[in-house]
Formats: structure tokens, C-alpha cells, sequence
């Protein structure tokens, strides 16, 4: 599997990613995962790459977030993963994963683990 970065040009934090893996020479599929939302299997497949609930992947501070009434602590991870796929903005940027892993690009030099 070739690495992917889930995108979103208009994020700082997307675009420092985005250069640092160019810098480094690492060539990368670039999903703008707002035009191209995740399903739910694949946003599933990320979350246990990355090692984390649902509720860690949540943009908490959106106010698509905050009109949704959604409690994280009682919610069930079907409920997190559909509420991202329904509104993706609510995804944490920039994620790049490979075959084995995936990083949250928050900061940057997080995503770098992946390439030894």
C-alpha cells in the first residue's frame, strides 16, 4: 500500500504535513477527505491503526460538533464513526497512514515514525 495523507489544504497543521513529507522525499496519495469522506470501514481501519476510540478522533471545538449534542463519554464508537462520516470536518487533520500504521500530523513531526 502506497502512504496516504487525509488532507484538508486549507488546515496549517495539513499543509506543514504535507510539506515535511515532500522535503523528506515521501511520496504520498492525497486524499482531500472533505471532497472524499471516509466510510465507516475505512475510518474504523484508521482508528485501530491508530490505536485510539473514536472520541480521540473527534474535532470537539467544531460547532458542527457542538449542534450535534453528542456526548462523548456515552457515545458508542458506531455512533462517533457515523457522525464523521456524516460530517467529516469533524475528522482531527492531518492523518497519514501506511500498511502498518497511522499518525495523527499534530504536530507535524509525529507522521515520521511511519518511515523509518
Amino acid at each position: 500500500m502506497k502512504p496516504r495523507i487525509y488532507h484538508n489544504p486549507r488546515c496549517s497543521k495539513s499543509r506543514a504535513t504535507m510539506t515535511l513529507l515532500e522535503s523528506r522525499g515521501i511520496d504520498v496519495d492525497v486524499i482531500e477527505y472533505l471532497k472524499t469522506p471516509p466510510d465507516a470501514g475505512v475510518l474504523a481501519g484508521l482508528l485501530e491503526k491508530l490505536g485510539i476510540p473514536a472520541r480521540n478522533l473527534v474535532r470537539k471545538g467544531e460547532q458542527t460538533f457542538r449542534s450535534a449534542g453528542v456526548d462523548l463519554d456515552t457515545a458508542s464508537e458506531t455512533a462517533l464513526i457515523d457522525l464523521m462520516t456524516t460530517h467529516p470536518v469533524l475528522i482531527q487533520r492531518p492523518i497519514v497512514e501506511t500498511a502498518e500504521a497511522a499518525r495523527i500530523g499534530r504536530p507535524p513531526e509525529q507522521v515520521l515514525d511511519l518511515f523509518p
